[in-house]
């Protein structure tokens, strides 16, 4: 049994009755994407069993392949967030455009933004992949939610998490009131507080990085990896690489231990340097995350959290996690030759 009786939903209560504005609609919000969670657990645990492995042949906006499974997370997240009156409107990694709420429902005064399975070109291979999701209070006043709700700064979310499919499966979230995680206890199919008041380590010993796309990083980011790598006792370097290619599980493993996750843009056309992440759905909601556990996030000029999207798959470049690791990333991009900061007006 969890040494720990407090369950999520109970958590979740306990927050809301320290607001004295809240309404009861994000609690009701947050115990339905826990149900979806509960749900795509189940198919992600049993995914070599029922034929649900490989591609549909499709790809989705960013151009990713989509998989089997990202359909099926894709599709319960829906169906279990379409009628509880609490959004005006979804954005997903699958969808090319806004989500609209079916009219029989009511409308609610939240934007959900999600990416179903994070990390799903690792599936077959058993490695740890995940759900991310952010939440808005919506801008507009009334009916379908707009594009406008949508598009706001990081800054600006009240509820930010994930679920971690892994050895067990975990939600880890905030609501800007510290970062808590639970584990999925599957015999009775409650998730129970296991990780109280996550705080990510000031300083870490780890990176993190695709060093497969070395010929592509800015210089900055090169000279930064470098200096990671060389041995000096007393800022304990060298750095050990710790890279799994699942942004859920790299994030997690950083958010606990400490250290520095980098994906920065590929910066092979000087011109128009393309990052990969995108911003509202994978980076804006883990920054948040960070924040919020004493960590930091940058684009390498700019607070993630800052910065403002111009349209639903916006992608930018991200450095996040211990908050003097950060600080001396961004040492190495001050008076550096840099791309444009505007990376997110380069969705594609």
């Amino acid at each position: 049994m969890p040494t720990s009786m407090i369950t999520v939903q109970r958590h979740i209560l306990e927050q809301e009755r320290a607001n004295p504005h809240a309404t009861g609609e994000l609690t009701g919000l947050l115990w339905d994407l826990t149900i979806a969670a509960k749900v795509i657990s189940h198919q992600v645990n049993r995914g070599g069993l029922a034929d649900i492995f490989g591609g549909t042949g499709e790809a989705n906006v960013t151009g990713d392949l989509v998989r089997r499974l990202d359909r099926i997370a894709q599709d319960t997240i829906y169906r279990a967030m379409d009628h509880g009156g609490h959004l005006c409107a979804m954005v997903s990694e699958e969808s090319p455009d806004m989500i609209p709420i079916p009219a029989k429902f009511p409308k609610g005064p939240y934007v959900l933004l999600y990416d179903p399975l994070d990390g799903s070109s690792n599936i077959e291979a058993n490695v740890s992949i995940g759900t991310i999701f952010s939440v808005h209070r919506r801008i507009s006043t009334s009916g379908d939610g707009t594009q406008g709700d949508c598009l706001q700064k990081g800054s600006k979310q009240i509820a930010a998490g994930y679920f971690l499919y892994g050895s067990s499966t975990m939600i880890v979230y905030t609501t800007g009131q510290g970062v808590y995680g639970f584990t999925l206890e599957p015999s009775i199919g409650e998730f129970f507080l296991s990780h109280e008041r996550i705080l990510t380590p000031p300083k870490g010993k780890y990176y993190s990085i695709n060093e497969g796309n070395v010929g592509a990083w800015d210089e900055p980011t090169r000279r930064y990896i470098e200096y990671l790598k060389q041995k000096d006792a007393a800022s304990d370097r060298p750095y050990s690489l710790r890279y799994i290619g699942s942004l859920v599980a790299d994030f997690h493993r950083t958010l606990l231990y400490g250290g520095v996750f980098l994906y920065p843009a590929d910066c092979s056309n000087p011109q128009k340097p393309k990052p990969k992440l995108r911003l509202l759905y994978e980076v804006a909601p883990m920054a948040f995350i960070m924040n919020q556990a004493g960590g930091a996030a940058t684009t390498g000029t700019q607070n993630v959290l800052d910065v403002q999207p111009s349209s639903l798959h916006d992608r930018v470049p991200i450095v996040m996690g211990s908050k003097q690791d950060v600080a001396v990333y961004e040492k190495f991009c001050v008076d550096s030759k840099r791309a444009p900061a505007n990376f997110a007006s380069d969705a594609h």
